[in-house]
This record gives structure tokens, C-alpha cells and sequence, in this order.
């Protein structure tokens, strides 16, 4: 029992009414004064103290109910005092604050989302009606170029609903995680292939969906031992990776060089990943923010032919399937460029037990 809760103050408040009690008993015996004057002080004595710590535990009380109020109406910004007491009450006064404190940040990050999904989705829908009225208004003919020029615009539309679904997949925990044993190095060819071939085929057609379309970054794979095997979930490894080339690749200097590595992790069939690019790289004080939902890294412009800004889902997306698989995912020190790692944890002891 800790020394200033609130039982000791109320066993305290006990003992020392006793006290009182007792001794203005003795002094009644003492002075042969009347019992019932001594009643009276004893009573008035007890309240008198009573009242004193009652208020020292309701007053309190009485705050924490004004701020709940106030955070159930949706008034994030107020806190309580005295969470700094060293008893019950103190630690019920910081509940409330860091609650109030999460609440306050779901809720700007829930008007970031809004506003930043507005602006995402107003920018193709405005590309899409304007190359459509001029061919209704004769402006323009439907001609190939134009289509192309519309269909960039429905293609980026479709990557942003699409990744939005992704996240609220992970986010409502209705992604299942399908982990089985795999060789790391052919699956992870194959990753870098259709990327190399995703970006061929946009090339023709400025993207501006979020996917690079650029041909000039070299891509580069790095597996040691070339046997390694892994366990995870092959589907969500996938999106890790591919997020995080088309990340690196936009962020790359023209002929610039994105490699990806492999190594054997700590635990059985655990896995480390690392993806390092060329580019300017991201300031120490960014590194938290990284994997931020639209968060953009402050690119304002475009790192090479090809690139865009995208949409900043794509590194949310890479970490929130590394939590599914209990992972971790961070940027690196690096002398150049960004260097982003990804650490699986392969199979459970328990797992290999059963």
C-alpha cells in the first residue's frame, strides 16, 4: 500500500478522530467535565477533519467529471490537475490526460485524413472533367492522346481507392496473414522484375497515380546466402517491398541505383530487409514521420523524369504489414541516400514446437 493513497489518508482519518476521542475523554476524567460537552468537541473536531480531507478527495473528483464532459461533447483541448499526486487519484488524473491527449491526436489526424484525401481526390477528378468537356464541347477530339491523358487520371483515381481499401483492410484487422516458407531470392526477383515491368509499361503514359514510371534507376538485388529461406506472408511481403522500391525509385537521382538486401535475421526463418537508394535522403528529424499516413517527406518537386510526389500511402501501407507480422520497419543511418530496414520475425519457438 502506497503511502499517500487514499485508504491510508481514510485509516489515518480514523486514527486520529480515535485520538481526539480518547483524549478529550481523558481530560473530561481529569477536569470532571460534563460527557456532553466533551461529545460536542469530539464531534465538531471529527467533522472539522473529516471535512478537510473530503474536500482534499472530492474536489478532484469533481474536475476529472467536468473534463470527461467535456471530451464526451468533443473538447479534446482540456486536462486535469494534480496528476501529480502520488495516490489513486493522481493516476486517475493521468489516465484522463493521455486520454484526452490520444483522443486529441486521432482527431487532427482524422481531419488531416479528410482534408488530405479531398485534395487527393479533387486533383484527378478535376483533370478527368476538364479533358472530358473539351471533348463534349469540340475543344478537342477523342483522339489516343486525350484518352491517354483521361485514362492517367482514372488510373490514378483507382491506385488512391485502392490503397485506401488496403489501409482500412489493416486497419479494421480483416487482412489475414498467410505465412508459409519460401526461398527469399527467387521471390524477391521476381518483385524487382515487375517492378522494372510496371514502370516500362507506365512510361508511355505519365502516371501521376502514385506508381513511378521511371526506366533509368537500376535496380539491384542483394541475397546472402542465395539458399536464404523465410516465413511470412508472401502477399503482404510483396507490398512491403514493392512500396518500398517505388519509393526509393522516385526519391533517386536520374541513372541513379536502388538495391535490395537480404540477410538471415536473429530467430528461425526470420528475415532483414534493407532498401537503400541514391537519393538526397531523409533529415533525422523527418525519421518519425516517415511512415505517417500522406506524408510526403516535403517533396515538393519531382526527383527525375517519371517521378511525382505520389500520395504518401505507400510507406503506411509497407508498415502497417510489417506489424501485422509482428515486425519491425525504420530508416537507417546511411552516408548516402535513404536507407529504410525491415526486421521479420520468422518462425515462433512455439510455432516450432507444435
Amino acid at each position: 500500500m502506497r503511502p499517500f493513497s487514499i485508504k491510508t489518508k481514510l485509516g489515518a482519518l480514523v486514527v486520529v478522530s480515535v485520538f481526539i476521542t480518547t483524549g478529550l475523554l481523558m481530560i473530561a476524567v481529569r477536569t470532571e467535565t460534563e460527557l456532553r460537552f466533551i461529545t460536542v468537541f469530539s464531534v465538531i473536531a471529527t467533522l472539522l477533519i473529516t471535512q478537510f480531507v473530503a474536500h482534499s478527495l472530492t474536489s478532484p473528483l469533481d474536475e476529472m467529471n467536468t473534463v470527461a464532459r467535456g471530451i464526451s461533447h468533443g473538447d479534446y483541448t482540456r486536462r486535469v490537475r494534480g496528476a501529480d499526486r502520488r495516490d489513486e487519484l493522481g493516476d486517475l488524473a493521468q489516465t484522463i490526460n493521455r486520454m484526452a491527449d490520444d483522443l486529441e491526436a486521432q482527431e487532427r489526424q482524422r481531419k488531416e485524413l479528410v482534408a488530405n484525401v479531398s485534395h487527393e481526390l479533387r486533383t484527378p477528378i478535376a483533370g478527368l472533367r476538364a479533358v472530358l468537356e473539351n471533348v463534349v464541347d469540340g475543344v478537342s477530339a477523342a483522339d489516343p492522346e486525350t484518352m491517354r491523358t483521361a485514362l492517367k487520371q482514372t488510373e490514378r483515381l483507382g491506385r488512391l481507392v485502392e490503397t485506401l481499401l488496403d489501409l482500412s483492410r489493416l486497419d479494421n484487422g480483416v487482412v489475414p496473414l498467410r505465412k508459409r516458407r519460401f526461398e527469399v531470392w527467387p521471390y524477391l526477383s521476381g518483385v524487382l522484375k515487375e517492378a522494372n515491368m510496371v514502370a516500362s509499361a507506365r512510361a508511355g503514359i505519365a502516371s501521376g497515380s502514385g506508381s513511378h514510371t521511371r526506366t533509368d534507376v537500376h535496380l539491384h538485388l542483394d541475397v546472402s546466402p542465395p539458399e536464404l529461406t523465410a516465413h511470412a506472408d508472401p502477399e503482404r511481403i510483396h507490398q512491403v517491398v514493392a512500396n518500398l522500391i517505388d519509393n526509393a525509385v522516385k526519391h533517386s537521382p536520374p541513372h541513379g541505383r536502388v538495391t535490395v538486401k537480404a540477410r538471415r535475421g536473429e530467430g528461425h526463418e526470420s528475415l532483414d530487409l534493407e532498401v537503400l537508394d541514391e537519393g538526397p535522403g531523409i533529415p533525422r528529424s523527418e525519421w518519425h514521420r516517415v511512415f505517417e499516413r500522406f506524408n510526403r517527406g516535403g517533396v515538393v518537386a519531382p526527383h527525375g523524369p517519371g517521378s511525382d510526389g505520389g500520395t504518401g500511402l505507400g510507406l503506411a501501407i509497407a508498415s502497417w504489414a510489417v506489424d501485422l507480422h509482428g515486425g519491425r520497419i525504420g530508416v537507417a543511418e546511411s552516408p548516402r541516400g535513404c536507407r529504410i530496414q525491415v526486421t521479420l520475425p520468422g518462425v515462433p519457438s512455439l510455432d516450432r514446437l507444435t
